[in-house]
């Protein structure tokens, strides 16, 4: 069994996912970064200076001047700010994946299709004439 699971680690497949994660893991913390650090800010700009990780609902009725006051006070909250940043975090992403894929598929020539077979008709045609025989 041993023998069994060191050829199944050892398979190309395995390690290519295991590099894909690793690899995915880092790209998401240079998204993030991305987003965090340079596409928030200049959105901010454009948006009266709104700081997105700040905006929050506190559902005890309490008013928060951040949303780290609201939760060392204790305070649930929706912090739709937060899940902004999630959903521009997975467009780029998301932009940057088609992206990539596009420009692989560009340097890889489509292959040529099969031949094509024989039709039914002429499947059934090639049938007949055997019973026939």
């Amino acid at each position: 069994m041993l023998q069994e699971f060191r050829d199944f680690i050892a398979k190309g497949n395995v390690m290519d996912l295991a590099v894909a994660v690793i690899i995915g893991g880092a790209f998401g913390a240079i998204v993030t970064s991305l987003v965090n650090d340079i596409i928030m800010p200049v959105l901010s700009i454009f948006l009266g200076g709104a700081d997105f990780t700040n905006l929050f609902v506190a559902l005890d009725g309490g008013t928060y001047a951040t949303l780290a006051a609201a939760q060392e006070a204790g305070a649930a909250t929706l912090n739709y700010g937060l899940f902004v940043n999630a959903i521009i975090n997975f467009l780029v992403i998301a932009f940057v994946i088609f992206m990539l894929v596009r420009k692989i598929n560009q340097m890889n020539p489509p292959e040529e299709p099969a031949p094509a077979g024989p039709s039914q008709e002429e499947l059934l045609a090639e049938i007949r004439d055997l019973l026939k025989k």
